[in-house]
């Protein structure tokens, strides 16, 4: 059977966006002007999906492991895309970029996750321009975070760029759009108390267990999974709860020891682990699997198990419920506990705000400058013509002409002329489109190869 894919991303857009006409930028995609002779415009995106919308078994069907993250930046820079920024986390998966059309981007994601279009469609948010930019500060600001003042996403988000630069999809604008979130969240961290104290989920699963589970520093806690979640819910156990009878388990078991070490706590093998299930009272399991790694044919306790899964996607069947010494609790669960610790961080929402606007601000100010670059640049460059071209006539009309002198004075004459025309283009009073094209018609210039 042939199927004709233009006509089908044709029909897919049309369901996607049918009454989502805020989203289109200037022009329609490509896909459905494929008859105009009007070219489109590319815009800035943001395309997710988040805890708020989705929940912990959908956004496993969009996570983006290391390998579906690299294969996403190879057919996006095969497919045009010149700049772009792809993050998953537990709670959230997003993409950041330019394109003509959102769904240039949606169909990334579902290409390389195991999510569909329609999924998408019913949980996504999408983001453009200022929206965008706007969005993504509150995520880096622990603001959009499912829990109040989680920082997580900016080591994730640090990451990510770094995977995009090596691919040459981070551009000036995406680079320093980071640069600006991540000053926020410095700051934010820095100047108010909305992370006071441990944040994220691995501190909302120890809180649960120091609630739900009595003597809990005599209890045998299992940890299976030594990545950041893992990490952090390790430092948080044995701070909050004194507890001395943790054991770490990783796949890899030279991170366990490394983890263990730090932690002074016990590290066993990958092979161990239904039996140190058989020992344990808590199990977190906090993996990065993409398919569960704990199910009832693996637990054969004989006492009370509480099992808590840490993990996007799922890590834990669902079925090991079936046991009835069993109790299994999600991380979307442990995410809506709120205690005074959360509740207080909420006075200092407007000092984060405050914060961004003023980072978001000189961020905006930049990229209203930027504009103006390549027009000064191509400006300087025709100045720099005229007086080279007014030097040589000079030498040919006098005698013992100093050509080192009047390099010196014409290049200065260049850099005012210039200096005087960017400053004219920033000036707030003025209108600078308009300015910018009647420099270019004056003198002819052609910018757009300074882009």
């Amino acid at each position: 059977m042939h199927v004709n894919l233009q006509t089908t991303n044709k029909v897919l857009i049309a369901l996607f966006f049918k009454n989502e006409s805020p989203y289109f930028c200037g022009n329609i995609s490509p896909y459905i002007m494929e008859n105009s002779n009007e070219p489109a415009t590319t815009c800035f995106y943001v395309i997710g999906l988040s805890y708020k919308k989705a929940d912990a078994q959908l956004r496993g069907e969009f996570s983006l492991d290391h390998t579906a993250k690299t294969n996403l930046l190879i057919q996006a820079k095969s497919s045009g895309v010149e700049s772009i920024v792809a993050t998953s986390t537990c709670n959230r998966t997003e993409i950041y970029g330019f394109a003509t059309h959102p769904f240039e981007l949606i169909k990334l994601l579902c290409n390389n996750t195991k999510g569909t279009v329609e999924d998408f469609q019913s949980v996504s948010y999408v983001y453009k321009n200022s929206d965008a930019i706007q969005h993504m500060f509150r995520v880096g600001a622990g603001l959009d975070s499912q829990i109040l003042g989680d920082f997580e996403i900016i080591s994730q988000l640090k990451l990510s760029a770094k995977i995009s630069k090596r691919h040459g999809l981070l551009d000036a604008f995406l680079e320093r759009l980071i640069n600006a979130v991540i000053q926020a969240s410095k700051r934010i961290k820095t100047e108010t108390k909305l992370s006071s104290g441990a944040t994220s989920v691995s501190f909302a699963s120890v809180q649960y267990i120091k609630k739900t589970i009595e003597a809990i520093s005599s209890k045998n806690i299992l940890l299976f999974g030594t990545g950041k979640i893992g990490r952090n819910t390790c430092e948080n156990l044995i701070k909050h709860t004194k507890n001395e009878h943790i054991t770490l388990i990783n796949r890899t078991r030279n991170k366990a020891d490394k983890i263990a070490g730090k932690f002074k706590v016990l590290a066993k093998d990958y092979s161990q682990l239904q039996e140190e299930i058989i020992k344990s009272d808590i199990l977190i399991v906090a993996t990065g699997a993409q398919n569960p790694t704990i199910d009832k044919y693996l637990i054969q306790n004989k006492k009370p198990l509480l099992i808590l899964d840490l993990s996007i996607p799922k890590n834990v069947d669902d079925n090991v419920t079936e046991l009835p010494m069993v109790s299994l609790v999600h991380l979307d669960h442990l995410s809506q506990m709120t205690d005074e610790t959360l509740e207080n961080r909420k006075q200092f929402i407007p000092v984060a705000e405050s914060i961004i606007a003023e980072i978001k601000g000189d961020f905006e100010a930049w990229l209203e400058n930027r504009k103006f670059a390549p027009t000064i640049k191509a400006l300087k460059e025709k100045l720099q013509v005229f007086a080279s071209a007014e030097v040589d006539s000079q030498r040919k009309k006098i005698n013992e002409f100093n050509e080192a002198q009047a390099e010196l004075i014409s290049a200065n004459i260049v850099q005012k002329i210039t200096n005087h025309f960017a400053h004219h283009l920033k000036d707030d009073s003025l209108s600078s489109d308009d300015s910018l094209e009647l420099i270019k018609k004056v003198f002819q210039l052609d910018s757009k190869k300074y882009v």
